[in-house]
């Protein structure tokens, strides 16, 4: 789900965030984050749900069904 890693980077790097800073506030391990940005696994339901609301985009955006 290339969508999925492409947009979670580009919003991180938007907030100034590093891969460890997201992990912290997502609850997650510095390396979930870097697998999901690299495209090598995808977050559950839960987390999706997590880094959704914390950028305040809908998880539709993240999956790339919506583009707004």
């Amino acid at each position: 789900m290339k969508i999925f890693s492409e947009r979670l980077k580009e919003l991180r790097i938007e907030k100034k965030l590093t891969q460890k800073q997201l992990a912290i506030i997502l609850n997650t391990t510095n390396s979930s984050v870097c697998d999901w940005e690299c495209d090598r696994s995808e977050p559950d339901m839960e987390t999706l749900v997590k880094i959704s609301d914390y950028f305040e985009v809908s998880a539709d955006f993240l999956l790339g069904k919506k583009n707004d």
